[in-house]
């Protein structure tokens, strides 16, 4: 069964002018899709900072892979491939570091919690997401975040539609496992 509900908000021909050199229509794409990189990047890596980076050396490597960027393809696909590289990298440069240097407790996000009984609920999606599998993480985030077709999903990891239903199942079992067992201990 084909997933075919629409995901692209933007022009059609916004990356195929930004490819011919039109820098306005490069700007309007990065307008568009920053907000939706960013939360992305931000799920996957889990802090601002390397999200920021991750979302701006993204849109820098696609501003200079433009010219090979297929005419028939969708843009959202293609721009996500390339960020998910970026939050990997980043990701792979932040455990390297981390064998290093030991942090501190810091608290990484300064936004309202969403508490319900007791348990702020935001803090434990964030907790058990950090604990997936990047893979999985991946997965889950592009099809229930950003709410990307399969077919889409497959375009920017290179993983078949089988192998990606059963990451997102596998994320989500753990999600509701995990945040069952929250309940069960709030009472």
């Amino acid at each position: 069964m084909s997933d075919t509900r629409p995901n692209s908000s933007i022009d059609p021909t916004l990356p195929l002018r930004a490819k011919a050199g039109d820098r306005q229509a490069f700007a309007q794409l990065v307008d568009a899709m920053y907000p939706r990189s960013l939360r992305f990047a931000l799920h996957m890596v889990g802090n601002r900072e390397d999200a920021e980076e991750a979302v701006q050396d993204a849109f820098v490597r696609v501003y200079h892979s433009l010219g090979r960027f297929r005419d028939d393809a969708r843009f959202e696909p293609w721009l996500f491939r390339i960020l998910a590289n970026r939050c990997r990298s980043l990701m792979e440069k932040r455990r390297r570091h981390a064998r290093i240097i030991q942090y501190g407790e810091v608290p990484e996000r300064g936004s309202a919690p969403m508490e319900t009984s007791g348990v702020d609920w935001t803090v434990e999606v964030h907790k058990v997401l950090a604990t997936l599998p990047v893979e999985q993480r991946e997965a889950f985030l592009l099809r229930h975040v950003e709410d990307m077709a399969y077919e889409d999903i497959s375009a920017v990891t290179g993983v078949g539609l089988s192998a990606l239903r059963m990451r997102v199942k596998r994320a989500c079992d753990v999600l509701r496992a995990r945040l069952t067992e929250v309940m069960a201990d709030d009472r």
